[in-house]
Parts: structure tokens; C-alpha cells; sequence
């Protein structure tokens, strides 16, 4: 499994041991975006109950939610407890990883009040800038100065996201993965935790593009309840 599905669960991302960056190349299927209505889902309540999939309805269910429309993300439902449900499109993985432009990618994330206030804008920032017709690499140095100018907020401690959909579709190498939630740290801490070691029970990601280390913590359950596989 590539550090890319990781990053994206992943993000993305995801799920083994970190291996090297993939290189861009020709053979790459999704050398560009496609039609944005791809990337769409017409129907509303389809997409605000695979948001809501994300994580158990106890939280999701008084989540604020989020929808993707021809000119972004917009709040579809208003939320009482802080949380905040979207799902996620190809875009939210690294500028290198070849699903980048995949428009059947759908990740259901549910951020909880910390990752909501200062995780989630990234993402957020990334659509808009696809939006407007941005190639990667104006992304990423985008997202670099607006770190550097300090217009996307610092990482709030306790940040993290549940992904406990049954409908994730994760990038056409991996697809699916088990139900899980993320937590992030600052910066590259991965060897500090002793991370992705021979032996070692921690499943975690560096990830510079967005300046946080990824830990992964699998689950038993689907948000619905079901045992995982």
C-alpha cells in the first residue's frame, strides 16, 4: 500500500508501511481534471447522507455538513456539536499521487471541532483553488505561502477525523479500506512515536504538503455499526 493512500485516508487517506514518492509520468490515468460535473454529485441528500456515513450518527448526526458545488464547498445542514462532515474529492491527497484528478474518489470525513477549525481549511482552500483552474504545482506553492503568511490557521491540539464509511472509495489501487480514524500532529514526528517500525502497532504518515504527521487507528466498526471485515 503507497504513502499516497495513506496520506489520504487516506488523507488520504493508506494503510501499511510508507514507501517512496510516486513519480508524475505519462502513464499516469488521470493526467488532468476531468469535467467538473464528474466530480459532482447532483443529488444533495445523496451526498449529505454519504457525508453523514463518515462517522456514527451519534456525532454525525448533529454535524454541520458540507456539499460540493460549481463554486465550492457550501453548509448544506447547520450543526450543534462542532463537528463537521464532508466528503472529500481526489484533490485532497498529495500534488504527486497519481489518483490526484481521479473523479470517482469519494472519502466521507467527519472532523471533529479541533481538525474543523484548523485541518479541514486546507482541504477547503485546495477546492477552491481546483476550482479556478489551478495547476498543482500553483497549488501547492499556494497552500506553502498562505502557511507562511500564516492565513491557514495553526493545528489545533486533539485535531483528528473519523472515516468509518462503508461507501469510501479511497483511489483505484486501494478502493476501500478498514474503517478508521486519523489524528494529526504537527510537523514530521513519524520516527519520535517510533512509527511504521518492524514490530511497531502505530500506522502513521508524514505529510509535508500539509505540515502534519497522519496516525491511523483502525476500527472494528462501520459507522452503521457492521463489523469490519
Amino acid at each position: 500500500m503507497q504513502k499516497h493512500s495513506i496520506l489520504l485516508i487516506l488523507s488520504l487517506i493508506v494503510f501499511s508501511a510508507v514507501s517512496p514518492a510516486q513519480a508524475p509520468s505519462d502513464k499516469t490515468p488521470y493526467p488532468a481534471m476531468a469535467p467538473l460535473d464528474q466530480y459532482l454529485i447532483p443529488d444533495i441528500a445523496s451526498e449529505i447522507a454519504l457525508a453523514r456515513s463518515a462517522a456514527p450518527p451519534s456525532i454525525s448526526g448533529a454535524a454541520e455538513i458540507m456539499v460540493l458545488t460549481r463554486d465550492g464547498f457550501i453548509t448544506a445542514v447547520k450543526g450543534t456539536n462542532g463537528f463537521l462532515c464532508l466528503v472529500e474529492r481526489s484533490w485532497a491527497g498529495p500534488t504527486d499521487w497519481s489518483d490526484f484528478w481521479n473523479p470517482k474518489l469519494r472519502a466521507p470525513h467527519c472532523f471533529n471541532p479541533a481538525a474543523a477549525r484548523s485541518f479541514a481549511p486546507i482541504f477547503l482552500m485546495k477546492t477552491r483553488l481546483v476550482l479556478a483552474g489551478k495547476a498543482k504545482a500553483e497549488i501547492l506553492q499556494a497552500i506553502d505561502a498562505a502557511f507562511d503568511k500564516k492565513e491557514i490557521p495553526p493545528l489545533e491540539p486533539g485535531a483528528m477525523v473519523y472515516m468509518m464509511s462503508k461507501q469510501q472509495y479511497l483511489g483505484d489501487r486501494d478502493k476501500t479500506w478498514r474503517p478508521h480514524l486519523m489524528f494529526f500532529v504537527s510537523g514530521s514526528v513519524e520516527k519520535t512515536w517510533g512509527a511504521n517500525l518492524p514490530g511497531s502497532p502505530i500506522i502513521a504518515a508524514d505529510d509535508p504538503e500539509e505540515r502534519v504527521t497522519i496516525f491511523l487507528l483502525p476500527v472494528g466498526k462501520w459507522s452503521d455499526g457492521a463489523p469490519a471485515p
